[in-house]
This record gives C-alpha cells, sequence and structure tokens, in this order.
C-alpha cells in the first residue's frame, strides 16, 4: 500500500529517479526539493565566481552576464515550489501536511 509517509519522493506516486552510471545508481528523491537545492547551489556558484571576476577590469562583463543568469535562476526557485504545491494539490488534496507551509523549498 502506498501511502504520504512511504513516499519520500516529493509527493508524487511515480517513485525514485533512477540513474545508471555504469556500476552505480545514482537514486534521486523527493525531485521538487532536489531540484531546488541544485538551483541555488548554481545561483551560488553564479554569484561567486561573477564577483571574483570583477576583481579583473577585462572580466568584468562576463561577471554581469553572470550576475544575470543567478538573477534569472532566483525568478526559477519560486516557480519550482509553486508547481510542486500545485502538483501535490491536484493529486492529492487530502493529503495531511500539504499546504501548511512546512516544507519552503
Amino acid at each position: 500500500m502506498d501511502t504520504a509517509s512511504d513516499r519520500d519522493d516529493g509527493g508524487t506516486s511515480s517513485g525514485p529517479l533512477i540513474l545508471h552510471l555504469g556500476h552505480e545508481e545514482l537514486i534521486i528523491r523527493q525531485r521538487y526539493e532536489t531540484i531546488s537545492i541544485v538551483n541555488d547551489l548554481l545561483i551560488g556558484c553564479w554569484f561567486l565566481v561573477g564577483s571574483f571576476f570583477f576583481f579583473s577590469p577585462s572580466l568584468t562583463n562576463v561577471g554581469t552576464w553572470l550576475f544575470v543568469v543567478g538573477s534569472i535562476e532566483m525568478l526559477i526557485r519560486p516557480a519550482i515550489r509553486f508547481t510542486r504545491r500545485v502538483h501535490l494539490r491536484r493529486y492529492h488534496p487530502d493529503l495531511p501536511g500539504i499546504g501548511d507551509g512546512g516544507h519552503d523549498f
């Protein structure tokens, strides 16, 4: 029986995403949270590298573009959260914990 507590893939009933890499497996659970974390890491990288590029006048233009990319990704984060909430409400409107704001990724 598949219950909300048994699922750890962000509430979707499709289960974890498994990628085979040679003799290893990469198992991705809670897809929306994972996407949000990867997005946050990329934002940090763009802004950090862009900040260092501002130390060199020849790299200032590239640094500016990295800040633009980071800013766009900051807009992607609420889109990921919105998609997660709409998806969960559409398929599982009666599950406890949905809509209580407990998970804000």
